[in-house]
């Protein structure tokens, strides 16, 4: 009788909107993995779209389940320390339906769990493009299981974990600009200095511009998810947020547009997609915290 009434009490701090609304924008920033595959895929060799798209995939598959196993656990148990989380929440022990009041006071501890998820999928994603076509899948799957664990997992606890040393600090990252974007850009461009120069030019690559429009259309989308819902509520932050994204984003396409129409005499549709991401990009870590204007200077 008295874990019942402990879970009712944790249920009523649960707010049923905030609940939906999480549950949308997991799965918007699920669909922004294959939207990379998409993206990732028309701008390659033709021979190299397959396996471009098994790389994002690949993700897919084996973070969801190292994320269950171990990868939430070291990620946000508070049990661990200024570096890395504990293992209490390996395989989602004590991961439930009730709320966790650290992470997710109004909404279900396991409905948390899947956003931070939906993050560690599209940051190992992002990595591939630094070297598709220039390692085995065999390899790749090796690879990303060690990033995930060894580099991901900590610095999601630094910035956003309890007792991380960044947060700790003071830390603002709204959405992942540190987590997400910073980490898995160095990695890309470790590995695509290890690996070494493509074999190809530039002038062969982006083979199907429809498949990178499609792509980049569905990232714009899928980082409404993205960025909107790490407010984790629906609230005056979140709608920020919402406004800034899309602000920045149209902005870093006039932007990159603007610089094309300088330089080559004419705008391209892969600059335009491009300007439009990169846009993105740079408002993740600020989205929540700035005014609109900001976001304007930001996306160019």
């Amino acid at each position: 009788m008295l874990k019942k009434l402990t879970l009712l009490k944790g249920e009523r701090q649960m707010q049923p909107a905030d609940s939906v609304f999480m549950f949308v924008a997991t799965a918007l920033v699920w669909i922004m993995t294959p939207a990379i595959a998409l993206f990732y895929g028309g701008m390659v060799k033709s021979k190299n779209v397959l396996s471009t798209a098994m790389y994002s995939f690949g993700s897919l598959a084996v973070v969801s389940v190292l994320w269950v196993l171990v990868g939430y656990s070291l990620a946000f148990s508070p049990s661990g320390n200024a570096i890395i989380g504990g293992l209490n929440w390996s395989g989602l022990h004590g991961v439930t339906f009730k709320p966790n009041a650290d992470y997710s006071a109004t909404i279900p501890h396991n409905l948390f769990m899947l956003f931070q998820m939906t993050f560690a999928i599209i940051t190992v994603a992002i990595i591939s493009g630094g070297f598709v076509g220039r390692m085995k899948f065999s390899a790749y799957l090796i690879f990303i299981t060690a990033w995930c664990l060894l580099v991901y997992s900590p610095v999601a606890h630094w910035v956003w974990g309890v007792g991380g040393w960044l947060r700790n600090l003071g830390t603002l990252d709204f959405a992942g600009g540190n987590v997400v974007h910073i980490s898995s850009g160095v990695a890309g461009l470790v590995l695509a200095i290890v690996l070494g120069k493509r074999k190809h030019s530039e002038a062969e690559v982006k083979h199907n511009l429809m498949l990178v429009l499609i792509g980049g259309s569905f990232l714009w989308l899928g980082w409404f998810g993205f960025n909107v819902g790490s407010a984790l509520t629906l609230n005056n932050v979140a709608m920020t947020a919402f406004v800034n994204t899309n602000t920045a984003a149209a902005c870093g396409m006039i932007g990159w547009t603007a610089v094309e129409w300088i330089t080559n005499k004419k705008p391209s549709l892969s600059g335009a997609i491009s300007g439009g991401v990169a846009g993105l990009v740079a408002i993740t870590p600020a989205c929540g915290f700035v005014e609109t204007y900001a976001s304007i200077i930001i996306g160019i």
